[in-house]
């Protein structure tokens, strides 16, 4: 077995994961000491139960298994990395070898979190809650209140602050190990593409699209990042819909928007197929210059993808350059963030719109992975929208895996 598959499986779903000699929970646990220096946090909490029922984001990328009773992970400046958890859950987490201490409780936690904090004595303790970013926003209403009942009469009650630029950084700060995960989900999902091409077919419909693409991705060992969007030519909406039972005809443009998950990181591309009509011998021009349009674009933006800009101003140039060839601005922003989710919260490479709150005005940094994405719709013929990956350089944004930089045409 290859040595990358070698590895103990702890525990199934979503948050089970595997140890193994690259172990990237222990890599971002390793990341936090030096955030909560720079951002003068003294103790990051976070504090959930139920994990399988309802999970707090940051789980998979700091913790990576489950939690049964009120559990609390506290992770300090001087690098501890503690584990206040029910006793039933004691083993997988001390096998884990992830946490400086393992501390099980029995029949309630409030003393020994009240203990807890009275031994470190932090003045800033952050919390996972977030008005803008919903990978930051993991703490329940419920637990919170919870919280505010074990933390009565304490003086740590009035010390609690937001943890968002706290997950926002040490989700985006991708490691080495992080970005070659990415790079292979984005490798993966383009060979995907490739695969399929010879099958897919005027006639067919968008879910017989789509399941040959899942098949695909399947076939290579991965999944999906997301439910495979496909637009038959006109007939459907790009954006966030399921596929339909709309039917390829000559004259469709294909818009296939797609990913794969490989090893907990997510891809996220999109590809253009175009079917020509009855005597057609050339793509029309139309389609020609929107192509070329969309793929310019995401050149010259991935250029500007540097560390020290602000989001909003890369997305901004996308929409300048657009609408300077005469086409409408496309209504979201030009990239998101990937890592374990395909939409990894942070900072956004989008406008200044009461949605996005205060992301697209958030620095970009090195070793950020984002999504470069546009479109633009022609009538009678389809969505013209392609979507590369890239990780921020500091000469600019590299592509993940081959770009889409002619259209396909059967």
């Amino acid at each position: 077995m290859a040595e990358r598959h070698r590895s103990i499986e702890l525990l199934s779903g979503d948050l089970g994961c595997t140890l193994t000699a690259m172990d990237i929970v222990k890599e971002k646990i390793r990341q936090t000491p030096a955030l909560l220096q720079e951002l003068d946090l003294d103790l990051w909490l976070v504090f959930v139960r139920e994990t399988p029922v309802l999970a707090d984001p940051i789980l998979p990328l700091v913790v990576g298994l489950d939690a049964t009773w009120q559990s609390f992970f506290a992770f300090t400046r001087s690098g501890e990395a503690i584990a206040l958890i029910g006793n039933l859950d004691k083993a997988d987490y001390e096998r884990s070898g992830r946490f400086t201490d393992v501390l099980p409780y029995t029949a309630g936690v409030k003393e020994d979190i009240r203990s807890l904090l009275q031994r470190l004595d932090p003045r800033r303790i952050a919390l996972n809650y977030s008005p803008d970013d919903p990978s930051a926003d993991g703490l329940t209403h419920g637990m919170y209140l919870l919280l505010c009942d074990y933390l009565a009469g304490t003086p740590y009650a009035g010390r609690l602050v937001s943890a968002e630029t706290l997950c926002s950084k040490l989700r985006a700060r991708k490691t080495v190990s992080e970005v070659a995960r990415l790079t292979t989900a984005a490798e993966l999902a383009n060979q995907v593409w490739l695969d399929a091409l010879d099958q897919l077919k005027v006639g067919m419909s968008e879910r017989e699209i789509a399941a040959v693409i899942e098949k695909k991705m399947a076939d290579s060992g991965g999944q999906t990042s997301f439910e495979t969007i496909v637009n038959a030519g006109s007939k459907t909406e790009p954006g966030h819909g399921r596929p339909t039972d709309a039917r390829l005809e000559p004259g469709d443009l294909l818009h296939i928007d797609f990913g794969v998950r490989s090893d907990g990181y997510c891809s996220d591309l999109q590809r253009l197929l175009y079917f020509r009509r009855r005597g057609e011998t050339d793509v029309p021009n139309e389609l020609q210059e929107a192509f070329a349009t969309v793929k310019d674009i995401i050149s010259e933006t991935a250029k500007r993808c540097r560390p020290g800009v602000r989001g909003w101003e890369i997305d901004a140039a996308a929409r300048k350059m657009l609408t300077d060839h005469g086409y409408p601005e496309y209504e979201h922003g030009l990239g998101h963030q990937l890592g374990r989710s395909v939409h990894d919260g942070g900072a956004l490479l989008g406008p200044k719109w009461e949605r996005y709150g205060k992301t697209p005005t958030l620095e970009v940094e090195a070793s950020y992975v984002f999504t470069l994405e546009l479109e633009i719709m022609l009538a009678g013929i389809g969505c013209v929208g392609l979507e590369e990956d890239i990780v921020v350089t500091e000469h600019g944004g590299r592509f993940l895996c081959p770009r889409q930089l002619e259209l396909v045409v059967k």
